[in-house]
């Protein structure tokens, strides 16, 4: 009898352990799956700077968060990867998050990124005046940021939008071939593609930066958002991390690096100048409802969205 109920204790414990051992696995993986990846599109210009920089320097791994960063040429291309579920979220602009609301698409805005645009005229144009291109062919991409800025450089200088001939090139790098090689009078092109056209013998029109407008986005997917915050909340701390870095290195200790990963042209090099990036922060309500105006006015939307349609505050300061 004695032996029997030894047997019996040894089998019961068994299984007491084995169940522990199961219970711990499955804390293990549970843990294991408990943080999710990030994936975020990027564009080829100096918005992209400060989340290359928190890849490159690890800032993204201090914090806990795996992220992959996806390059892309055009708007286009990035906002079809973004829908069709392929990204998480994306450099973008104000009125990409319209489009997306207004097509069904649930998208919201995150914060603000630190974008610069310019209207440049090519090194042969004598024209020096956004007067002086009015019936002249300006290089831009229909529907987007750089159309928005474009006219609101022309309404600045008392011209309607269509006063230029507008000639639609999505692709910046192609924006940037045609305007140096003369076969358009001006493009409007983000930094650092913008540079390069200046360091070529490019003119400066006018920029975004002197007009004090800034409509450069990050999006993220609703469904990111809600499965993703501790992930996108971790993925902002390495990019205030990253801001802190850019502020205090000198341009030389990381422009390589920079020119390498985000596919700029070697020539930026000596020529860049960057913006004076913030700690992610969210964009104001005036930012969004003069992007809504001149959307509306352009009949691209029938709804007049709301800051609190459009931007979710939970993430930033």
């Amino acid at each position: 009898m004695k032996k029997r109920a030894v047997i019996l204790m040894l089998v019961l414990m068994l299984f007491v352990l084995a169940g522990c051992a199961g219970e711990k696995k499955e804390n293990v993986v549970q843990k294991q799956n408990s943080s999710q990846g990030i994936t975020l599109g990027l564009m080829p210009d100096v918005d992209s700077i400060p989340f290359i920089i928190a890849q490159e320097k690890g800032f993204f791994k201090e914090e806990g968060v795996t992220v992959t960063l996806k390059p892309f040429k055009s708007a286009m291309e990035r906002d079809s990867a973004l829908q069709s579920g392929n990204l998480d979220g994306a450099i973008s602009d104000v009125l990409a998050e319209a489009f997306a609301k207004a097509g069904g698409f649930d998208t919201v805005i995150t914060a603000l990124t630190n974008g610069s645009y310019k209207l440049v005229a090519n090194k042969s144009e004598t024209a020096t005046s956004v007067k002086e291109l009015k019936g002249k062919d300006v290089a831009i991409s229909k529907n987007t940021i750089i159309e928005y800025v474009t006219d609101r450089i022309a309404a600045e200088a008392g011209l309607d939008g269509n006063a230029i001939n507008k000639t639609v090139i999505p692709q910046i790098p192609a924006r940037l071939e045609m305007l140096q090689n003369g076969k358009i009078a001006a493009a409007t092109l983000p930094d650092p593609l913008a540079t390069v056209a200046i360091k070529n013998g490019g003119k400066v029109i006018n920029t975004s930066d002197q007009l004090g407008i800034n409509p450069g986005v990050m999006l993220f997917t609703v469904k990111a958002v809600n499965e993703k915050e501790k992930e996108i909340q971790a993925m902002y701390r390495a990019y205030n991390k990253a801001v802190d870095y850019l502020a205090r290195e000198p341009m030389e200790n990381y422009i390589d690096l920079v020119i390498e990963k985000a596919g700029f042209p070697k020539d930026v090099k000596g020529a860049l100048v960057l913006p004076k990036y913030k700690k992610a922060t969210a964009p104001q309500p005036k930012d969004i409802e003069d992007v809504i105006t001149w959307m509306q006015a352009k009949s691209l939307i029938k709804q007049k969205y709301q800051y609190t349609d459009l931007v979710d505050t939970r993430f930033v300061r």
